[in-house]
């Protein structure tokens, strides 16, 4: 019995060590990836450092490093995720709340869930190259651009078929990117509500959709909310779809040529227009600086590569922030 016990006591031991070990690498690897994004974040503001203003974000882009400013690619980038949550956010979540909800599980319903996986890891290229084929240029079916114009009643509007490289062009594009990201979270949102929510809701007389309007959908709102606010995000930093769509890097003016809250109230003509103006992205304008041979770009780019950070990190504390507030008001 003694030999029997000192074996195990010497393998509880080694087990112990082999914790601390592993516990220890893991903490390594954790801070070492604190050093080098902290390394990475004080090269970025020291580049960044005086170039990094008011007027910096309030000047369109210039040829000359002193004048350059991110206007045009934060408003752009501003326009460009709001169609994209416009257009993904209520095919995501409608897709997940049949697929989740009312699909009976089929080889038709496995083999669509496969696909939606495995487009949320295609390449942002692929979808670039199929955005440019289908809404820039409408799969070559038109040689030349022919345009419409069209009437709201207190406004009236021009587009072109195809689209060509406009911001509905390039929203589109990035609805194709997060719209498997999007339909996913919403799946795990809405299966992480317990069945016994919706066995309850139906015994009492509520029909499905009742049940799904009522019940389900507001005990997965925190989940759902964060997925697509982190679609949004990782789409926001997105270059390569917009770069071969043919976005324009250099340009200095914003879609719909609106800079204000005022030109948007008192000219909703631009407010119409702006999705079928040119466009240009932060990332875009990153890319180009960092790619410009001329002297003090390099600052540019850093304070560009800064705004950029900041929008980021705003949106994906807007889905902490909604989290936590929802799920402290829901009580199972």
């Amino acid at each position: 019995m003694s030999l029997h016990g000192d074996i195990y006591e010497r393998r509880l031991v080694w087990r112990h060590r082999f914790g601390q070990v592993f516990e220890w690498l893991c903490r390594l690897a954790t801070w070492c990836s604190l050093g080098i994004l902290a390394v990475l974040l004080l090269a970025i503001g020291r580049q960044a450092w005086g170039w990094l203003d008011a007027g910096f974000l309030t000047r369109g882009n210039s040829y000359m490093a002193p004048e350059a400013g991110i206007m045009a690619g934060l408003w752009g980038s501003l326009w460009l995720i709001g169609l994209t949550a416009v257009m993904s956010v209520p095919l995501g979540v409608g897709a997940a709340v049949y697929l989740e909800e009312y699909a009976k599980p089929t080889r038709l319903t496995k083999l669509i869930q496969l696909n939606i996986s495995n487009l949320a890891g295609v390449p942002s290229i692929v979808y670039g190259i199929l955005g440019f084929t289908v809404f820039v240029r409408m799969f070559g079916l038109r040689d030349r651009p022919e345009k419409f114009v069209c009437s709201l009643g207190f406004v009236d509007f021009t587009f072109e078929l195809p689209l060509g490289r406009v911001v509905l062009s390039g929203a589109a594009t990035l609805t194709l990117l997060s719209l498997p990201v999007v339909i996913i979270a919403a799946q795990e949102a809405l299966r992480s509500v317990p069945a016994s929510l919706r066995h309850a809701s139906l015994a009492l007389g509520a029909t499905k959709w009742q049940t799904v309007r009522h019940q389900v959908l507001p005990a997965a709102l925190p989940g759902i909310l964060t997925g697509v606010i982190l679609a949004l995000s990782r789409a926001l930093g997105e270059t390569a779809p917009l770069a071969v769509l043919g976005a324009a890097a250099q340009l200095s003016v914003v879609p719909g040529r609106i800079t204000s809250v005022g030109d948007a109230i008192f000219h909703p003509g631009k407010l119409v227009q702006a999705p079928f103006d040119q466009f240009t992205a932060i990332p875009l304008q990153i890319y180009s600086w960092v790619n410009d041979p001329s002297r003090g770009f390099e600052h540019v780019a850093a304070a560009g590569i800064v705004v950029l950070l900041t929008v980021l990190v705003l949106m994906n504390g807007t889905a902490i922030f909604i989290r936590q507030r929802f799920q402290k008001k829901i009580r199972w």
